[in-house]
């Protein structure tokens, strides 16, 4: 078996490259929809169909990593996101560019991010370091966002997106030599009855209420975070800000959620992780709603992406976290991808619904009053849910 640590920085580093050039999308929607001809709802479907095979595909490739390792599934998920930067910088209209960064890429990162990573990262690791470990492999991804989404913005002003593009699929090149670090085939947890059938654990976190909470509460963080990084660029050049505001708040997004991820994840290991996750998407209501009231400036723009971006992905941890105390390790990666599947059906709103919306009425409001809204029911949703482990789990 590998060592931890080799685990945990290799997959955050995989993360960190695949879940970087994914935030730098928005970034590339005035350019693309203007030289393709296309509306912002059309640019915005792409990235909702990208969001929503991103999680149609999750059970199955989780399924694939629980029995295969998540070593191999990362390699070829790479080459198919290469193959879909690809696809993308050469369409030519928007049945192109849905094929390519919707269906391609939203496989590919089903196959190259957290619930596969996570999956590999949750077996090595002490159940007691278990939350903090996946805390450091979600703030991967902001980092990456912090780092990939400012070198996006330059390759896209200095080569045009086409260039930029493949530029970009150079980077995921780096995750097929990373997965080495990751490869291997998984072995059942020792405390655990490792002859539990797939099918029996999928029944058992179905009969669940406390999974189902989870299932709901993570569509709200899946509609949050795909808005915001679809359309927050264009919201703030629609308001005279420009888009070089918009790239630098991405990446503070991105800078934040390092931090976050990181505090979210060590707390998980100390407080009850239904508590901060009803805090988390209470705080998003809250900050949401005090962005639209105030006067918009660069610096609101910015202190909110700052703010956002400690809340942004401090959910991963403790989502994943709750799903392996309360069933186990044993098909995380299975279980886990189930209850992002949820996240990405609520991204594929976030990203479609609110391009929809700016088509119709010439303006983000509703979008923004949907996410307050939606922020103070999954706060409540958390509350109730039973975070013990299933009874198979608890010491005789």
């Amino acid at each position: 078996m590998k060592r931890p640590w080799t685990v945990i920085l290799c997959g955050a580093a995989v993360v960190t490259l695949a879940m970087g050039v994914r935030q730098a999308f928005g970034l590339f929607l005035p350019q693309m929809s203007a030289a393709l001809d296309i509306s912002r709802g059309s640019f915005g479907l792409a990235l909702a169909l990208q969001n929503l095979l991103f999680g149609l595909a999750q059970p199955v490739v989780g399924a694939i990593a629980d029995k295969h390792g998540a070593g191999r599934v990362i390699f070829f998920g790479a080459l198919l996101y290469i193959a879909g930067l690809v696809a993308a910088a050469m369409a030519t209209s928007a049945i192109g560019l849905h094929l390519s960064f919707g269906v391609a890429i939203g496989m590919a990162l089903s196959a190259t991010t957290f619930v596969v990573v996570l999956g590999a990262v949750g077996r090595v690791v002490a159940p007691e370091q278990r939350s903090l470990s996946f805390g450091i492999i979600t703030a991967g991804g902001s980092l990456g966002q912090f780092l990939v989404v400012p070198a996006g913005q330059m390759l896209l002003a200095e080569l045009g997106y086409r260039l930029a593009l493949i530029a970009l699929a150079g980077l995921i090149a780096l995750c097929c030599a990373l997965a080495v670090g990751l490869a291997g085939k998984p072995v059942a947890v020792a405390q655990e009855q490792s002859s539990q059938r797939l099918s029996d654990a999928l029944g058992e976190a179905s009969r669940h209420s406390g999974y189902l909470l989870l299932n709901a509460g993570f569509f709200v963080c899946g509609f949050h975070v795909a808005f915001i990084a679809t359309h927050f660029p264009a919201y703030l050049n629609d308001r005279g800000l420009g888009l070089q505001i918009g790239a630098s708040a991405l990446a503070l997004i991105g800078l934040f959620n390092i931090f976050g991820s990181y505090v979210f994840g060590m707390a998980g290991d100390r407080f009850r992780m239904k508590w901060l996750l009803s805090a988390i998407y209470g705080l998003r209501a809250v900050i949401i709603a005090l962005f639209l009231l105030l006067p918009l400036t660069s610096t609101s723009a910015l202190v909110f992406a700052a703010a956002m971006g400690f809340l942004w992905l401090g959910t991963v941890p403790l989502t994943s976290g709750l799903v392996g105390r309360i069933f186990g390790m044993r098909y995380l990666s299975t279980l886990y991808g189930v209850v992002f599947l949820s996240h990405q059906i609520g991204s594929f709103f976030g990203a479609w619904a609110a391009g929809q919306v700016y088509d119709m009425f010439g303006s983000y409001d509703i979008a923004w009053t949907a996410s307050i809204i939606l922020g103070v029911v999954a706060m409540l949703l958390h509350l109730p849910i039973r975070d013990t482990p299933v009874a198979r789990l608890q010491p005789a």
